[in-house]
């Protein structure tokens, strides 16, 4: 089952162009990771410094094991800095009975 995955990160305004360039080199790898079906960066039109990126994982386990990369080998030490306010994420299944 597809799993969709929203990770919601707002910005320091003044670090907004470090933060595009590490969501770049970020994002790469991420599409690349095995079980990634896709990623999109949505910016919120009011607020450039505020921005999603939704993920689409072709299962629960591609995602965990994506979560296990990046806290561990794969985490972006460099992303803390640059953030106004603390990430969050989201998951979603699909529920076909609805």
């Amino acid at each position: 089952m597809a799993l969709i995955a929203l990770l919601d990160l707002t910005f320091k305004p003044e670090s907004l162009a470090d933060a595009r360039e590490l969501l770049r080199t970020v994002l790469a790898d991420t599409r690349a990771f095995e079980g990634c079906l896709g990623v999109e960066v949505w910016v919120d039109e009011e607020n450039e410094a505020h921005v999603v990126a939704y993920e689409t994982w072709e299962s629960v386990e591609a995602d965990s094991k994506y979560r296990e990369f990046r806290a561990g080998p794969g985490k972006i030490v460099d992303l803390p800095p640059l953030l106004a306010a603390a990430p969050t994420l989201t998951k979603f299944t699909v529920d076909s009975s609805i």
